[in-house]
C-alpha cells in the first residue's frame, strides 16, 4: 500500500488504467488516497465501479481484450469460441467479459463457452448489468495485482493477460 499511496499521479494513472480503462473510475479510486489497507482500497474501487454510468462501461469495455484460453486449447474449441464472441458482439454491441478468478486452466473453456450461451439470453438491460458486475470484478482482480506488485510496476497494455482476464 506504500508504493501504490507514494506514487506519482502520472503512475497512478497508468496503474489504475490497466486495471479498468475508465478516467472517471481511476480519478476517483487516485482521489481518495492514502489508503490504510487494500481492504480500504478495494472498498473505494468497488464503489466508485458500482457508481460508473454505461458510457463509463462502454469507454472501459472498447479497451478489454478477449478472455485468454490455456496455450494447449484445440483448434476446434477457438472456432467454436470464435463463432460465440461474434454472436455475443453482434447481440450485444461490445466485447464479451468475464472474471476468470479461482478457475483452473482446465475449468476456464467450459466455463467462457457457458457463460456466453447463458448471457445471450439476457435483454440488452439485464446484460448490462452482468457487464457492469465482471468488468467491477475485473479491475478488483487487476488492481489487487497492482498492489502486490507495486503502482508503477505494472504493465499497461490490455493486451497483456491480467489476473482473472
Amino acid at each position: 500500500m506504500e508504493r501504490f499511496n507514494a506514487a506519482s499521479a502520472q503512475e497512478l494513472e497508468q496503474a489504475l488504467l490497466a486495471c479498468l480503462r475508465s478516467l472517471s473510475w481511476s480519478r476517483r479510486v487516485a482521489e481518495h488516497r492514502p489508503y490504510p489497507d487494500l481492504a480500504s482500497l478495494l472498498a473505494a474501487a468497488d464503489e466508485a465501479a458500482y457508481d460508473l454510468a454505461w458510457s463509463d462501461l462502454t469507454e472501459a469495455l472498447a479497451a478489454e481484450p478477449l478472455p485468454a484460453l490455456p496455450p494447449d486449447t484445440y483448434a476446434a474449441a477457438h472456432t467454436a469460441l470464435s463463432a460465440a464472441h461474434a454472436a455475443y458482439e453482434a447481440r450485444f454491441g461490445h466485447v464479451f467479459v468475464i472474471c476468470l478468478d479461482g478457475l483452473t486452466p482446465d475449468e476456464v473453456l467450459d466455463h467462457i463457452l457457458e457463460a456466453i450461451r447463458s448471457r445471450l439470453t439476457n435483454d440488452p438491460e439485464e446484460e448490462r448489468t452482468v457487464v457492469a458486475e465482471e468488468l467491477r470484478r475485473l479491475a478488483r482482480e487487476r488492481l489487487i495485482d497492482v498492489v502486490l506488485r507495486g503502482a508503477g510496476n505494472r504493465a499497461t497494455s490490455h493486451n497483456v493477460a491480467a489476473p482473472g482476464a
